[in-house]
């Protein structure tokens, strides 16, 4: 019998995590993980109550931003800020955690994850943020790559049928 390994097993959960969210750009999972637990999850979509991006459209797109610009012009947050508030609001620590991500965090979630006390990112696919690369450089976080198949894709839907 094959077995998974810790880290396949965690990133496909962070894969699946991510058919939940609600943006129309980009689907994204989160999930932080300390001694094999996972402690909390997150997808990208707009705060809780409030109407999704994909029931009112997309701002970013109605103003034209591209993607990696202007971050704070979308109703969304992102699946690391809301896997790290999650636990915050459930009174979870996340210091010495490990984050597994779909894709590679931003500048934003980087410094989130930092102060946060979160120890090791894992991430699927590539997010080009040269801020992010910067301040990875300057930390003592390790980042890494793992690649597995992705089932979900960029727009939600199951690409393994």
């Amino acid at each position: 019998m094959h077995r998974k390994s810790k880290d396949v097993y965690f990133a496909e959960i962070a894969d699946l995590v991510s058919s939940r969210s609600t943006c129309l750009r980009d689907q994204v999972g989160a999930v932080v993980v300390k001694e094999s637990q996972i402690l909390s999850t997150g997808y990208n979509g707009a705060p809780k109550g409030l109407p999704h991006c994909s029931e009112i459209g997309c701002l970013r797109d109605q103003m034209g931003v591209k993607s990696g610009e202007r971050h704070e012009l979308c109703r969304g947050l992102h699946a690391e800020q809301n896997a790290i508030i999650q636990a915050a609001y459930h009174g979870t620590s996340v210091r010495g955690a490990k984050m597994y991500c779909t894709t590679r965090p931003c500048s934003i979630c980087t410094k989130m994850i930092i102060n946060a006390g979160i120890v090791e990112i894992i991430y699927i696919d590539g997010y080009e943020d040269a801020l992010a690369t910067q301040l990875v450089k300057e930390s003592e976080l390790v980042v890494r790559q793992i690649m597995i198949p992705r089932v979900y894709g960029r727009n939600g839907t199951n690409i393994a049928k």
